[in-house]
Parts: C-alpha cells; sequence; structure tokens
C-alpha cells in the first residue's frame, strides 16, 4: 500500500481505512476454510480453549501488540509519515525484543543484511521505474493506453474488469512491489479518466497481487511459506486454490461493490 500511495499519489491513512473491512471479510473467509478442513480431516487439537490461557497469552503479548498501535496510531494521528512510522516501529521491535530477553545480536545483523539487500532491490527497481516513467511520459503510452481503452468502453465496471484480470496475470510473473512500481504509473491516467476513485482501485490492485503471489510460477509468499513448512508446494497449491476463491470473492464483492471498503474512508475523511 505504501507503494501504491507514492506511485498514484495518494492517501496512505485512506489506504489503510479502506483495507480494514476487506481484511476482516478476508480472514473470516479463511478462517472458515480452515475450519471445513479441520473437521473435514480431523485434525489434532492441541489444546481446548479457555479463557484464563487467552487472557495469560494477551499479557504476555502485550509488549508486541505496541508494534500495530505506534505505526498506525502515528499515521492515522497524524504524529509520524508512514515512512517515519517504519523507523519507530523498528526501534520499538528492538526494545520488545529486549523485554523479552531474545534479542540476538547475530540474528539482528542477518536480519539488517537481509533488509538492506530487499530494500537494494525495491531501489533499482524504482530508479528503472524512474526512467521508463519518463520516456512513457515523453511517448505518451499511458494516455494512448487509456485512450485505447475508453474507445473500447466507457463503463466503469468494464474497465476493472480488463484491470483485474491485467493485474492477476502481472501478479502470477511480478513480484508486488515490482508490479506497482512499474504499472501503476502506465495505469493511472485510464483510472482518472474514467473517474475511478484512487483509493478504491488501490485496494483492488493490493487484492489482484495478493492473490498473485500464492499462484505459481513465481508465487512468492506460496513459495516462503512451502520452504519454512517443508512441503511440496504442488500438493500445498491444490488445497491453497480453496483460499484463493474466498481472495478472489472478496475482491470481486469491494470491485463492485465499493461501498463496502470505502464507507469507513467516506465517514472519516470525506
Amino acid at each position: 500500500m505504501l507503494l501504491y500511495a507514492a506511485s498514484a499519489n495518494t492517501s496512505v491513512e485512506q489506504l489503510f481505512i479502506a483495507g480494514i473491512v476487506p481484511g476482516l471479510l478476508g480472514a473470516g473467509g479463511l478462517m472458515t476454510v480452515a475450519y471445513i478442513f479441520a473437521k473435514r480431516y480431523n485434525f489434532p487439537t492441541e489444546e481446548a480453549f479457555r479463557l484464563a490461557r487467552l487472557r495469560e497469552t494477551f499479557v504476555e503479548a502485550l509488549p508486541a501488540f505496541t508494534l500495530p498501535v505506534i505505526i498506525l496510531g502515528g499515521i492515522f494521528g497524524g504524529y509520524v509519515t508512514a515512512t517515519e512510522a517504519a523507523g519507530l516501529a523498528v526501534l520499538a521491535a528492538l526494545l520488545v525484543s529486549a523485554w523479552y530477553g531474545n534479542l540476538d545480536f547475530c540474528h539482528l545483523r542477518r536480519a539488517m543484511l537481509d533488509g538492506g539487500i530487499q530494500t537494494a532491490v525495491v531501489m533499482l527497481l524504482v530508479a528503472a521505474s524512474v526512467l521508463m516513467g519518463g520516456f512513457l511520459t515523453r511517448a505518451q503510452i499511458p494516455q494512448q493506453l487509456a485512450e485505447g481503452i475508453l474507445s473500447i468502453t466507457t463503463q466503469q465496471w468494464a474497465i476493472l474488469l480488463i484491470l483485474n484480470f491485467f493485474f492477476l496475470i502481472v501478479g502470477f510473473f511480478l513480484h508486488s512491489a515490482a508490479a506497482i512500481i512499474l504499472v501503476i504509473p502506465i495505469v493511472i491516467p485510464l483510472i482518472t479518466a474514467a473517474g475511478i476513485d484512487p483509493v478504491h482501485f488501490g485496494l483492488d490492485v493490493t487484492l489482484n497481487l495478493a492473490i498473485g503471489q500464492q499462484t505459481p510460477p513465481v508465487a512468492s509468499v506460496l513459495v516462503t511459506a512451502c520452504s519454512v513448512a517443508r512441503a511440496n508446494i504442488w500438493e500445498v497449491s491444490k488445497v491453497n486454490f480453496w483460499f484463493i476463491i474466498v481472495l478472489f470473492a472478496v475482491l470481486m464483492l469491494c470491485t463492485y461493490a465499493p461501498s463496502v471498503p470505502m464507507f469507513l474512508v467516506e465517514y472519516f475523511y470525506r
């Protein structure tokens, strides 16, 4: 969302707010699918639910809960920008790790190196996108794309259908950061010309790419999960199909019932 907000020049706070209801709907749907699988295959229960245990776990996790409070509270309260909130969250994570007594400097060094490498990859993409953006602007390719699609249809629902299909395909082959940086500047003129709310469209893009990160051939999220679980990616994909169906249903709901993600944005900001 941060990359989209920067690429589309829109509000990251509104994007976060717009994602609350779809996030809850998606979480509920995914939990329902997981429950159905658990019942169908009689998965073992590690521990029966106990309110006392819930209270103990909440108290244990309370220091870690400060992280979302710092990030979201700082951004929504207007105290810090999204970038500053990320820096504060890193500092808070170090303090929380020290509080729990599991701050390992070897792991910290490895995490910093990994973070630096991932940041360098994104920055290379940003640098390349700036050059490409300049070329596309001079060649007026985004404007030509907008004119081409608008010559076919001016209906918002049809344009969103085309873009949903396009971003699903893009998500199959590109990481979400690369897809947003490289593609969003091209389609923004079309979104503007069609009168589509950029916050609403940003949520659609996020959901599309979230689905793409779980579908081969790239499937970066799915590959990571299979690596941690030491599971066969093709076997997992067969089961994951049902979870993707849930996410796709949420995507369609958010695309064609924009009041679902946008009513909180309208209430708080407009």
